[in-house]
């Protein structure tokens, strides 16, 4: 997919005329959605025209570095170029993100699988993977749910990512992750392999029409189990809805009171069933539901090997490097990159 700046004009422009129509503001839904296309729109365009500048910039140091046959000048040259490839990269990556629901918050969540602690702790792992992950990307993370190991670690936790086009980034990162280390829970120092895996799909907000019938809930109640201050604990503040047609179960503790658990694990319920009907209509599971395997040996779609050799590699791209640990800490970009062009 190419970056068509003409045609985001145009769409840009025409989505701003539909702002000035007479009674655009009444219809709550409609704006709400416009104005979520128009800040994606003007993201792109914005990413664009700065490169632009910058390129120009780069191209007026390279003459003048020519012309001068300067060498100090020269090296600022082809510092400035180097750092124009990366950001075009980025911008591109921008242009491919086109999907209905790229712009869109994103809700993750991490569940251990085959590996009892080991796994559990790997998901911990990962959980402060995907937090450094968003810290570099500017964007604001609020965990939802938490439930800790039995001995170590994190059976699952689930959060919200807030940013723009959080959903569309963080969609590559759908799917199993595999952990092959020495265990530090193994007194023989053995090799383990834990697995682990890693649910996203978009917020959808209040503007989205979609109704949900009550009777088809299931609303259970119960004592929050993770930090969160005085009120844990002590009231049965935690919800757990289940939506019995589909099985989907959502699960929110960390809001302040009971009324806020459930407004928030309504809406993580709408996003998914949002998503499976997506899933449904367009009959391709792999754009926006993606393909959850069973959580175990040769269903992952990336390898983390830290013993007896250094390696992360994806199974979908090819994509890999040896530096794991500065993708532990977040430096997964080269990774989403590979698969959002490849998709």
């Amino acid at each position: 997919m190419h970056f068509n700046l003409a045609e985001l004009d145009t769409e840009l422009t025409a989505l701003k005329s539909r702002m000035e129509e007479p009674g655009f503001w009444e219809k709550i839904e409609e704006a709400g959605k416009v104005n979520k296309k128009i800040k994606a729109l003007e993201d792109k365009i914005d990413s664009f025209n700065a490169l632009k500048r910058k390129f120009d910039d780069a191209e007026t140091l390279l003459l003048l570095a020519e012309e001068e046959e300067c060498e100090e000048t020269i090296l600022e040259a082809e510092a400035e170029i180097d750092a124009l490839e990366k950001e075009t990269i980025k911008v591109r990556l921008k242009a491919l993100l086109r999907g209905d629901y790229d712009a869109n918050n994103a809700i993750l969540s991490l569940h251990a699988g085959a590996g009892g602690t080991e796994a559990q702790d790997w998901v911990s792992m990962l959980y402060r993977m995907y937090q450094r992950y968003c810290e570099r990307k500017g964007y604001n993370v609020k965990v939802l749910d938490f439930l800790d190991g039995e001995e170590a670690g994190v059976k699952s936790v689930t959060m919200l990512v807030e940013g723009l086009n959080a959903y569309g980034y963080l969609k590559a990162e759908k799917g199993v992750h595999r952990l092959v280390r020495i265990s530090p829970f193994d007194a023989n120092k053995r090799r383990h392999t834990s697995f682990a895996s890693l649910d996203v799909m978009p917020e959808i907000d209040d503007t989205e029409d979609f109704d949900i019938n009550s009777d088809d809930l299931r609303v259970d109640t119960y004592r929050s189990s993770g930090a969160g201050g005085q009120h844990v604990n002590k009231t049965e503040s935690a919800i757990r809805i289940t939506h019995i047609p589909t099985g989907v179960v959502v699960a929110c503790q960390n809001e302040r009171s009971q009324i806020q658990n459930r407004e928030t694990a309504m809406r993580m319920l709408k996003s998914k069933l949002v998503e499976l009907r997506e899933a449904e209509r367009m009959k391709e599971i792999q754009d926006i539901k993606g393909e959850m395997k069973k959580i175990e040996w040769g269903s992952q779609i990336r390898s983390y090997v830290f013993h007896p050799y250094s390696l992360v590699k994806d199974h979908r791209t090819n994509t890999e490097t040896g530096n794991v640990q500065a993708v532990m800490d977040g430096e997964l970009d080269n990774f989403i990159n590979q698969y959002l062009i490849m998709s």
